[in-house]
């Protein structure tokens, strides 16, 4: 029997090595992609900078690299579309009163020119009195 565990024991642990448990690296890095697959990009990062952290010279790092610069470049792109969707919101507010300060001149402008043919009116009827 004893014989029988020496022969099968060096079995069962290289089907441990080959197993599924035989590469955390790779699991590590399928999660990483998982979540930035699901749009869970902070996550992301984090799984991906714990896989560069523990395995920064497994053949799969500069593929983390890459993907973990794209996660972030991401996030950075949504940063500023938002950042720019507020300047867009506040700059139509400026516009949007500033449309309404013109049609405010415009009104003044068209008052004055009806004050200024009426006193040119006045003008002319003061010369015929004379």
């Amino acid at each position: 029997m004893r014989c029988l565990w020496v022969a099968v024991l060096p079995l069962i642990l290289a089907g441990c090595v080959t197993g599924p448990f035989a590469r955390p690296p790779t699991a590590m890095l399928a999660k990483a992609d998982r979540l930035a697959a699901a749009g869970e990009y902070g996550s992301a990062i984090v799984a991906y900078d714990a896989f560069l952290a523990q395995f920064a010279d497994d053949a799969k790092a500069p593929r983390a690299r890459v993907s973990r610069e794209a996660v972030v470049s991401i996030l950075t792109s949504r940063d500023e579309i938002a950042r720019l969707q507020q300047e867009l919101a506040r700059l139509r507010e400026e516009l949007a009163k500033r449309e309404g300060d013109l049609t405010r001149v415009r009104q003044e402008a068209e008052k004055l020119r009806a004050d200024l043919e009426r006193l040119k009116q006045i003008d002319l009827q003061l010369e015929k009195r004379k």
